[in-house]
């Protein structure tokens, strides 16, 4: 099998906003659309949206007037079932019903070829259980877009235990041919995007239980530090707490409650209180006439430290934290800050093997990238008292804000330092409260270990893992190759010590990460 030729037609199955989207996709690239509603007024009502939509587009000159004319007239409302009968491909995208779509399908195979293909739009069923009931389970496969359709770019190509591989293979070059990104997935909960993305919200969620520092902050440093286009508490707001709530339930359910998925408690009392975000008006945010955004906590500007330099030993550079401590560095010189290299001074060198880590020195507090510890734990594993650590970020040489942490032993001197070192390289600077891991690092290894548990359990490759979470979710980089530019020998070290910190199977190390550690290899060469 190759790409669906565009003499078949394309049936959808649900004109709600999925099946529209699919609808206009397909009739864009070329194909006949059949879309069946059971509800016909819907049916309407959707070609009539998506007629709208396309001559939007051609008012906005990103779309020519004789293409936009020649999709539209491809698109028919189809009264019956039986009238799909024609079609190469079906594509289902009504209610998330295992019941509801076993049924669908049984009837379909009634109606269309041998050698139709069926796909179903599911975002949280097992593709194995919907075939099961099917006489041939073979040809059907998940063919999972991202809302709104015409505009993101991933479609999961989903695979239970009896899709027939040329089936997968077929679905994927069509949507490919349809303008999407697809990746291919095996049909296991969450399948790739929503099962690796829960850590997202997840830290957000343990950030804010464990008093780091309030929404508005955090989401503040995960977008301007980490570079996400929204933070976690915004985007559940825009999700809807219920539905974001659900689908955490689901995966944590379907895993049988491993502790890596926990629901949290705070967002089951935004539910019950009815702040689910947007659509209700209130959730972290107000929403609606006169609603003020609250604003994110920022120190206040500090003197810029007399003396400021950097450790960097022998090799250093190819260690953990070497590159991130050279691109702050340089960054810093940008800023025509004066920094001397030099080696570790005996007053600071650790006692054992916690840090080889390169780290800044500036008005006598040690300055070191987060990993997994907490500042207050390592200023007593390195007997240094004023220890401050700072967050990661995607682009030191760009980012707008920083996130730093100081010891619970530190004092006011050393940490106003630090805060005037970095805002004198014109950052602003947000300071958490001392949760180990910090906000963007913790969420990026998190990431990054689910990531990599997929591939290890045979869901994904690495390269599908990454583009998933890059045109699905909108991520800044790929999960894994995040893990590469820190270092994965970071990550695994962040890991092991959010485990010691907490005592919890959640932050469990993937066994990929440790084989990747062991072998000094990357996701991607």
């Amino acid at each position: 099998m190759a790409v669906l030729h565009t003499d078949r037609s394309v049936a959808v199955i649900g004109s709600g906003a999925m099946g529209a989207g699919i609808a206009q996709v397909a009739a864009v690239a070329g194909y006949t659309v059949r879309l069946y509603d059971s509800r016909t007024e819907a049916v309407a009502k959707a070609i009539a949206d998506i007629a709208a939509a396309l001559n939007k587009l051609v008012a906005k000159q990103r779309m020519d007037a004789v293409d936009c004319a020649a999709a539209i007239a491809r698109l028919h409302a189809t009264p019956a079932l039986a009238d799909v009968a024609d079609a190469g491909l079906v594509v289902e995208a009504i209610v998330e019903n295992l019941d509801a779509k076993r049924a669908l399908f049984v009837q379909l195979e009634g109606i269309v070829a041998d050698d139709c293909i069926l796909a179903t739009n599911t975002s949280s069923i097992s593709v194995t259980a919907i075939a099961a009931g099917l006489r041939v389970p073979g040809r059907l496969a998940g063919m999972h877009f991202f809302n709104p359709v015409p505009l993101m770019a991933l479609c999961e190509v989903v695979s239970g235990l009896a899709t027939d591989a040329a089936v997968a293979q077929t679905v994927y070059d069509t949507a490919a041919a349809w303008g999407k990104n697809p990746v291919h997935a095996k049909s296991t909960p969450g399948f790739i995007v929503n099962r690796v993305a829960r850590p997202f919200y997840a830290e957000g969620w343990r950030l804010l239980n464990e008093q780091a520092a309030d929404a508005a902050t955090i989401d503040a440093v995960l977008r301007e530090a980490g570079g996400f286009r929204m933070g976690p508490f915004e985007l559940m707001d825009l999700i809807g707490h219920d539905v974001n709530f659900s689908v955490t339930q689901s995966v944590f359910n379907a895993y049988f409650q491993d502790p890596r998925f926990t629901p949290s408690v705070l967002q089951q009392e935004m539910v019950n209180a009815g702040f689910l975000g947007r659509k209700a008006g209130r959730g972290f945010y107000q929403y609606g006439d006169g609603a003020v955004a609250p604003q994110a906590q920022q120190e206040a500007a500090q003197r810029k430290p007399e003396y400021v330099s950097y450790t960097m030993e022998q090799g250093a550079a190819h260690a953990v934290g070497g590159a991130v401590i050279d691109a702050l560095a340089s960054r810093l010189r940008a800023a025509n800050i004066e920094i001397v290299q030099r080696k570790t001074p005996e007053t600071i060198r650790p006692a054992g093997p916690h840090d080889d880590a390169p780290a800044f020195h500036c008005n006598g507090a040690a300055v070191y990238l987060t990993d997994g510890r907490s500042a207050t734990q390592r200023a007593r594993d390195n007997h240094h008292p004023d220890t401050v650590l700072f967050d990661l970020a995607l682009d030191y040489g760009s980012a707008r804000r920083i996130a730093i942490a100081c010891a619970d032993q530190c004092s006011p001197a050393a940490c106003q330092a630090v805060v005037g070192l970095l805002q004198a390289a014109g950052f602003t600077v947000t300071r958490l409260d001392d949760v180990p891991g910090m906000a963007v690092m913790r969420t990026v290894a998190m990431l990054a270990n689910e990531a990599a548990d997929a591939v290890n359990q045979g869901v994904c490759n690495a390269a599908a893992a990454d583009t998933a979470m890059q045109k699905g979710v909108n991520y800044p980089r790929g999960p894994l190759a995040w893990a590469d530019a820190v270092g994965i020998e970071h990550i695994v070290r962040v890991l092991a010590n959010l485990g010691a910190s907490y005592g919890e199977d959640r932050y469990r190390v993937s066994p990929l990460l440790r084989r990747k550690q062991a072998s000094g290899g990357r996701f991607h060469e």
